[in-house]
């Protein structure tokens, strides 16, 4: 731009040049002036189209630069673009992994947590039903160790009644013994239980028989004779038919009183 202003500037003076020389001649030219004249016109003109032709070819220089320059900048403004658009992908892409991520840590976790709380539920459940067969165990075992006990009393007081019922004579007969053992074995009655009824009937068949003795107030040597017959059939000492025996008046004078 600075050579097709200068060359403009050359044009301008050369015709200041041509114009002040015809103001100095006065008159008209001659031939040679006027072929000087045509030769700086010509020239001029020359000038002129090489400058317009300079500045043609610069102006067509300037568009080509700009051409480039908007090319590399379109080029570089789709480049960035499609960097930003790789790099809002690749964010969306990453984005999109990790919300999958964590959708699947949390269904991991509900599926987790569900199956602690099924495994919970039955554990809580097997529990209480281990409680409930136990608790049913122990009813059924006490209920059924009450009703031996129970089978126990009525097998004793059956026991005892017919035992008593056999001595109540102050004899055991054969029979009566066989009887008895028989029954013993059929109501579950062991050889320690015998012995104990056994003696608990014969002191009680005792001190009825002291009842019956001392009921009139005094004791008749048939009595008496009576009463030394069953304290030796059953083994009573001395001293525990006379404390039956101080039992028994002791009570029929308080109720003669």
């Amino acid at each position: 731009m600075a050579e097709i202003d200068e060359q403009r500037r050359k044009v301008e003076e050369l015709k200041k040049k041509i114009l002040e020389q015809k103001r100095k001649g006065g008159g008209a030219p001659d031939v040679a002036e006027k072929k000087k004249e045509e030769d700086e016109r010509r020239k001029a003109d020359e000038e002129r189209k090489k400058a317009a032709e300079e500045a043609r070819r610069e102006a067509e220089e300037v568009a080509r630069r700009k051409a480039e320059e908007d090319a590399i900048r379109k080029a570089e403004e789709e480049a960035r673009k499609k960097a930003e658009d790789a790099a809002r992908m690749k964010q969306e892409e990453e984005r999109r992994k990790a919300l999958e991520e964590a959708k699947k840590q949390a269904e991991l976790v509900a599926k987790k947590k569900a199956e602690e709380e099924a495994r919970r539920k039955k554990e809580e459940a097997e529990r209480k039903r281990r409680e409930e067969e136990e608790r049913k165990k122990a009813e059924e075992a006490e209920k059924a160790a009450q009703e031996e006990q129970e089978q126990l009393q009525v097998s004793i007081q059956a026991y005892a009644k017919a035992l008593k019922q056999a001595w109540v004579d102050g004899t055991l007969s054969n029979d009566e013994e066989s009887l008895l053992s028989t029954l013993r074995k059929s109501l579950g009655i062991d050889k320690d239980q015998h012995t104990s009824l056994e003696q608990e009937i014969q002191l009680e068949i005792y001190l009825e028989a002291i009842v019956e003795s001392w009921k009139d107030g005094a004791i008749t040597p048939e009595d008496s004779e009576k009463l030394d017959i069953l304290r030796e059939k059953f083994s009573i000492s001395a001293e525990e038919h006379l404390r039956l025996e101080k039992q028994v008046r002791r009570e029929i004078l308080k109720q003669r009183a």
